[in-house]
């Protein structure tokens, strides 16, 4: 696989749902153009989606506290980034999330892990759409 474009990076459900919520307030009265009108449809729907996931309850404290918990983990910023978007709780989930978990990290690791997220992520819904 080849890197076409260095400066694109990934980003969490909470980046995406506040750049978006910000792009919908900033819009306001204006009427979108034509050639926005799938756009801002596309907006309206993600904003919906992650509305009704735990995101919406977190900031940047919240975010940056639960990453600094996991750095005795050694976890790429990918796994951290699934952790964070997924919130697991349960421990297969993290096995699935963590690459190589069996070598990586004990059993009282993911628990850990799970506790972890527990107490820094917020909400009890899980948002998944069924």
């Amino acid at each position: 696989m080849e890197v076409v474009n260095k400066s694109v990076a990934m980003l969490s459900n909470y980046e995406v749902y506040s750049l978006l919520t910000d792009i919908q307030a900033g819009r306001g009265q204006k009427k979108p153009q034509k050639s926005q009108q799938n756009l801002a449809t596309i907006t309206y729907e993600v904003v919906q989606y992650l509305e009704n996931t735990y995101c919406k309850n977190l900031s940047p404290e919240i975010i940056t506290a639960f990453m600094k918990a996991l750095e005795p983990f050694k976890l790429t910023k990918a796994e951290k980034l699934q952790l964070l978007n997924n919130r697991p709780t349960a421990a297969v989930e993290i096995q699935l999330i963590v690459e190589e978990s069996e070598e990586r990290l004990t059993e009282d690791q993911i628990y850990l892990l799970l506790d972890i997220i527990q107490k820094h992520l917020p909400g009890e819904t899980r948002g998944r759409m069924e």
